[in-house]
């Protein structure tokens, strides 16, 4: 288990989602005639109590640390064995022990919790300030049993966990899959059919000016022809890109988005200039991805912030990220997962809020009297690339307010 503070609050809420928990400190300290128990998560820097019986206002409460150099149980983490003492003062190994000083108590008893992995998890602990008996066998073998049923019990939740995970993911993975074939039988039956249709009909009229002999016309005819073919030629070529955009055929590597990002500026750096752009741009993270996929994504939105932008008003986009939790964002992300928030925003003419559902489908435009150009599916590229990292894109706009793309990654 990793040791971030997302994994860690994971790990309390599984320790907590053990029915069992409260009856077994409860049995603990009915059984030792100890007043304090407790289920600590220790890690090599860390002392976070899971869950607490406390009868003796220790003060701790599940959530809450201790400084892990101050603990037996950082001792217990190196070795992975027991701790046991009936009476401190009477223990010639922990009489002068600063911890029992420091937190006032004469008996202590501490089992490793080990996970089915093998990794230590933390312990399943009792102390009281006054002296008992538990150096023997039958509390030991207690405190055994019990932290090999709590160790079996956060694999079985583990596992449950990963399993909803792999079951969301197909989902995800199967509703994308529909989605996109709904867009390639779109595009089949509508998109490639308009410049198809175009060319039958200029193929045509280029016959009947050629029969009346009017070169001047036919000329133009040709030209619209060929224009015609080269859209069509790029829309299926595009589309064929598209289809084999696949996460599966690509090695995860450590992505440094900054140098991404400059990578992309410098690549438009004529078309920046020439919209006398200001560029405002945080400290991006390193992130785990597809390091030309990543890329292809910020020059499509950065292209799409150019070809947008204002006539008369110098374009101004603002890059910024925060991290943010899956539960804030949506319950399609993994929950176990930390995430990051790029937004880009800029100040260009903005999208009518009425073609913001449509706006990531192939070959979706504007109408024409804002901007066509290209094909239509750069942002379509986006989404299949942002879905490739498990994230989410959304885009908020109002018509001559800008537009503002956020992109959730995993991080």
């Amino acid at each position: 288990m990793k040791d971030s503070n997302t994994d860690l609050a994971g790990d309390i809420r599984r320790v907590n989602k053990i029915d069992i928990v409260p009856t077994l400190l409860d049995v603990v300290c009915q059984t030792t005639g100890m007043r304090f128990a407790a289920i600590a998560r220790v890690t090599q820097d860390r002392w976070i109590a899971c869950s607490v019986r406390d009868e003796i206002q220790l003060g701790i409460l599940p959530g809450g640390e201790l400084k892990i150099e101050t603990t037996i149980c950082n001792e217990i983490r190196d070795s992975h064995q027991p701790v046991v003492i009936d009476h401190v003062q009477e223990n010639e190994q922990f009489c002068n022990h600063p911890t029992p000083i420091m937190y006032g108590f004469q008996s202590y008893i501490s089992f490793p919790i080990i996970l089915k992995s093998g990794e230590f998890f933390g312990t399943l602990c009792a102390l009281d300030p006054k002296p008992a008996k538990v150096e023997n066998a039958t509390i030991k073998g207690m405190f055994m049993a019990f932290a090999d049923l709590i160790s079996f019990h956060l694999q079985q939740i583990e596992l449950l966990e990963q399993s909803d995970q792999a079951v969301k993911n197909l989902s995800r993975q199967l509703t994308n899959t529909i989605d996109e074939n709904r867009q390639y039988r779109h595009a089949s039956n509508h998109s490639i059919q308009e410049p198809l249709r175009k060319l039958r009909i200029f193929s045509e009229l280029l016959v009947d000016v050629v029969r009346k002999n009017d070169v001047g016309q036919a000329e133009q005819l040709a030209l619209k022809i060929n224009a015609g073919a080269e859209r069509l030629s790029l829309m299926i070529k595009n589309l064929s890109d598209f289809s084999i955009l696949d996460a599966k055929d690509t090695t995860v590597e450590l992505a440094d988005l900054n140098a991404i990002l400059a990578s992309v500026c410098t690549q438009l750096s004529p078309q920046l200039k020439a919209r006398n752009a200001t560029l405002h741009l945080d400290v991006l993270p390193s992130i785990k991805g597809f390091p030309f996929q990543l890329e292809h994504l910020f020059y499509q939105l950065l292209s799409n912030a150019i070809k947008f932008a204002k006539k008369e008003v110098p374009l101004v986009i603002s890059i910024s990220y925060r991290p943010v939790t899956a539960s804030e964002i949506s319950d399609q992300l993994s929950a176990g997962n930390r995430y990051i928030e790029i937004q880009i925003a800029d100040n260009g003419i903005g999208i009518d809020k009425s073609q913001l559902e449509k706006i990531f489908d192939m070959f979706a435009q504007l109408p024409h009297n804002k901007v066509r150009e290209g094909t239509g599916l750069g942002l379509t590229y986006c989404r299949k690339i942002i879905r490739n990292h498990f994230g989410l894109i959304t885009i908020q706009s109002e018509v001559d307010q800008g537009t503002t793309v956020s992109v959730i990654l995993p991080f």
